[in-house]
Order: structure tokens, then sequence, then C-alpha cells
């Protein structure tokens, strides 16, 4: 990346999909001094210029390439649905523009490999969700394991289950077509946590199934209407970590609740309870071999009080942890592992064989503990 190209010394961001999930962002963004939302794009132009109107000097970019190719947008921040990623991913390699956005990194594994192999060509950096890897939950958890609080690691079980989407979505097409289902939308949330605490993956197996074809729309103004199911909605397998340890995983729209932790770790000295790796915070529990009782971490790393957005935010170097990173934490690489992860628990799925995977990403580097205060106040941008 350059020097700051706006007058702020804030580095230029550009949004591209103004869904439910962007005032999530705009709340961690907007205010911040190391960052300045520029211009805004969406298919819905009202909803583009209302959110506009909201943000000091940003713009309305007519559409992607007008976005993307605006002077003051140094990095793009992508919130379209999952079979629009690659596209937005391509356009920004094209203008020389950096890439943060929404997981999946694309639809499926072909995609992203070539996001990620079309970005390093161009010397184009990319970033993947979800950041909330990087908050105090899933960080305290990993650091536990990396001081040894639960001996050598030998397993996890990560468990995630709903009735489906359709129940509070207006629009939950989506989450039923390719680049969709329990495994690509809630699934990198808990993958990347295990590749975090575990490392990454050398292979897997799975198994899948679907329920029904149809799921029926639950609310909004498409209430009643039925949206066809194209992808497996209950997806279950092994991850073989390359660390030795082995994750069970579960991910599925065909049930109605689950009482079992989000994520579990064992080791031989111990267990450990970790929160809702969608959330960025939430208690890390221990229990060490020979107690009964369970105790309740401290927070020991992590950005504390995060919310999504701060993955953009540590990419640009606006967190005050140093100079904006070759390779961010909340990276493409390690999106791209964890697509080929479900790509290839898919695949196994579908033939029964054990799928071995090709990348091993580095693990990023673990976050200092770092008060809210910190983060967010912070007014140097380090390039």
């Amino acid at each position: 990346m350059g020097e700051p190209l706006s007058r702020s010394g804030a580095v230029g961001v550009g949004i591209v999909g103004l869904g439910v999930i962007s005032r999530q962002y705009l709340d961690t963004l907007t205010g911040h001094p190391g960052v300045r939302v520029a211009a805004v794009t969406d298919l819905d132009r009202s909803r583009a210029e209302a959110v506009a109107a909201g943000l000091p000097g940003a713009r309305v970019a007519h559409d992607l390439d007008a976005l993307v190719s605006d002077d003051e947008v140094e990095v793009v921040l992508d919130l379209t649905t999952p079979g629009v990623h690659a596209h937005v991913a391509k356009a920004c390699v094209a203008a020389g523009v950096d890439r943060y956005g929404e997981k999946p990194l694309a639809a499926d594994l072909a995609a992203s490999r070539e996001v990620m192999a079309t970005a390093a060509a161009a010397g184009v950096r990319v970033g993947c969700a979800p950041d909330s890897v990087l908050g105090t939950g899933v960080q305290t958890a990993r650091a536990a394991v990396a001081d040894g609080l639960i001996g050598t690691p030998t397993s996890a079980v990560a468990t995630w289950v709903s009735p489906g989407h359709e129940a509070w979505h207006p629009h939950p097409d989506f989450y039923y077509a390719l680049g969709g289902g329990p495994l690509l939308d809630m699934g990198p949330y808990y993958l990347t946590s295990l590749v975090q605490i575990l490392g990454p993956v050398a292979w897997v197996q799975g198994a899948a199934s679907r329920s029904r074809d149809v799921r029926t729309v639950g609310t909004g103004p498409r209430a009643g209407e039925q949206v066809p199911v194209e992808v497996a909605t209950h997806v279950t397998g092994v991850l073989a970590h390359t660390s030795g340890a082995l994750s069970t995983v579960t991910m599925s729209f065909d049930a109605v609740a689950s009482r079992s932790r989000p994520i579990e770790v064992h080791g031989t000295a111990g267990s450990l309870a970790v929160p809702d790796p969608n959330h960025f915070d939430g208690d890390v529990e221990l229990l060490r071999a020979g107690s009964s009782a369970w105790e309740v971490l401290p927070p020991s790393a992590g950005f504390a009080g995060a919310g999504r957005g701060v993955g953009l935010l540590e990419m640009v170097g606006a967190v005050g942890l140093g100079a904006a990173p070759a390779s961010p934490r909340a990276g493409g690489d390690v999106g791209l592992h964890a697509m080929e992860v479900m790509a290839g628990l898919l695949a196994s799925a579908d033939d029964g064989r054990r799928v071995g995977l090709t990348t091993a990403p580095a693990v990023p580097p673990l976050v200092p503990l770092t008060p809210a205060a910190s983060w967010r106040r912070t007014g140097e941008v380090a390039r």
C-alpha cells in the first residue's frame, strides 16, 4: 500500500454490499482515526445513498468498477454474497487495490485458489473474515494451549446446529445455493478457530446429507415463498491436524438446537471450553486433570471489545500493533485453507474417501491482549 490518499491521513475504504452485516462493520470502522469510508456502492442505490448520508465525506459509487477506480479508495471491504466474492476480488486485483471481505473467500475452492493466485501475482493483499477469531475468546484459548495448560492437545469437537436461516432472514436464497449451506456459512468461524488453536489440517474425511429440497421463507415480504435447496444441509467430519490432533466437526441446518459447547479442546492434562467463535469474546473455561471444577480463565490475548472490521483495521496497520502486515492475521491464506477443508469434507462425503489437503498456512501471530481503548483510539496508521 502507498501513502495515505485522503487529507486526514486515514486509509480510504470503499464498501461494496450494504446488506444486513454492513451495520456491524460500520459500527467498528466509523470514527476510527485510522480509516475513513471514502465510497460505497450497492445494487440498491437508495440503500447506498442512505448509508453514505450518515458517513461524512463518503460518496456513492455508480458501480463496482467506479468504486475500485476511486482515487481515495485504498482497500475494498467486500460484503457481497458468496457467489460474488471472486468477481469483486478480481476487480480489486485489476485496479491494484487491496481487498478484505466476508467469508468464505469465494463460492468454491477453484475460485478461491484463483483469487489468491491473481492477487499474489499483482501484489495485492487479501484479507478474509472471520476476524472474530482475533477477539479475546479464541485468542485466550489459543494462548492457554500454547502455555501448556491442557498438556499435549489431542482432540477437539466443534458443533453448530440450527433449523435454518430462512426463519429470520428475509432473503435466505444464497444460504441454500452454491457457496452456502451450514458448512460454508458457519464453518469458517469454527474451522478458522481450530486452525488458530491446533494448527493447519493435513487431511479430512466427511459425511453429508440434505433433509429436504425446498425451504420456506419465514419473515419479511417474501414470507411463505419457497426457495430451492442445492447444497448439503448437514455436514460432519474429522480433521487431522498436522500437529497430530484430531478434530470432529458438525455443521447443520437440520437440527433445532444443541447443548454442546461451541468448541471443546482436549489434551493430556486438561480440557478447554471455547466460547462461540461467531463472537469476539466470551468465557474460556479450563478443567484441569484431577479437578472437578471448571475455572474461567481471564482474557490473556486478543482485541478486547472488538467487532467485525477489526481484521481490516489490523490489515492496514490501524490497531497500534505495528506496520500493515504482508500477511494479515485475518488473511486470505487462512481463508483459502478453510475453503480447502470445507471442499475436502464435501468431496469426501460424495465418494467416501479421505482427502489430503495441499495448503498449510502459517498460523498468524497471537494477538497480544489489546484493550479496546488502545486499538480504537490509536491515531497511527503504520505503513
